[in-house]
């Protein structure tokens, strides 16, 4: 059985011509939204709709898509706060030191000084030049890593342990 993989969330509706409003959780919003790109999004019932990128463009911070077959505005109004997904063999090959989202979030996070388990990775942020990491605490806090050379020391996908040296003012 495929696995999906989300790659932006369908937030509301734009015009009357079927064209709706998706904010990415993607680093790659230009090829996955692309015209021909085969996505899938995931109805209330948990089934995956199949749809075809007609158009896609930029306006203010969203992404703005059309999908073959859904030229009205009724036609994909259903599809508003659901999440647009693409299957495992549309993954693409990264390069070394380059991660998946999925394969970051439900690491482990251990400090380099000690090897003591600071918590597990439950989102990652992309506010600006680099990535945050947010780790969840066992005292339940936040705590935010930048994903910089300087703070990731080694990230272990198998093993699914992210190894950080915590520099002064994380904690």
């Amino acid at each position: 059985m495929s696995k999906y993989y989300n790659v932006g969330k369908i937030v509301n509706t734009h015009g009357v011509r079927g064209e709706v409003r998706v904010i990415a959780s993607t680093d790659f919003p230009e090829e996955r939204f692309k015209e021909g790109s085969a996505l899938f999004v995931e109805l209330e019932t948990r089934e995956l709709l199949p749809l075809t990128v007609t158009s896609h463009r930029l306006h203010k911070n969203f992404h703005l898509l059309t999908f073959e077959g859904y030229d009205n505005v009724n036609d994909v109004e259903r599809f508003k706060g659901n999440m647009l997904k693409i299957s495992e063999n549309e993954l693409t090959e990264l390069d070394e030191d380059e991660y998946y989202y999925h394969e970051i979030i439900g690491c482990d996070v251990v400090s380099e000084d000690d090897g003591a388990l600071l918590g597990v990775i439950k989102e990652i942020l992309s506010p600006g030049a680099n990535d945050v990491w947010v780790v969840k605490t066992p005292d339940r806090k936040e705590l935010l890593l930048p994903y910089i050379e300087d703070v990731v020391k080694d990230v272990d996908i198998k093993n699914k342990k992210i190894t950080v040296h915590l520099m002064e003012g994380l904690l």
